[in-house]
């Protein structure tokens, strides 16, 4: 047994353990990620109206704060 060798996960075998277990853990972030982003991308969006209507002076000052802390 004390041929040098590095065992089951010694190597390539290691190597393979590393990749597998970083897909596992790219998958997962990514299915917890996509839901925050979905619900994210429509505040981002509302918020961004909300900026635009008040550059374009349709609010005044505290309406859009007022809209501001709802969203």
């Amino acid at each position: 047994m004390m041929d040098g060798s590095w065992g089951v996960f010694g190597g390539w075998g290691f190597l393979w353990f590393l990749l597998l277990l970083g897909i596992i853990v790219l998958a997962v972030s990514m299915a917890s990620g996509n839901e925050g982003a979905q619900n994210g991308g429509q505040q981002d969006r509302a918020q961004e109206e909300l900026r635009k209507q008040y550059a374009r002076g349709e609010l005044s000052d505290e309406e859009f704060e007022k809209r501001r802390r709802k969203l």
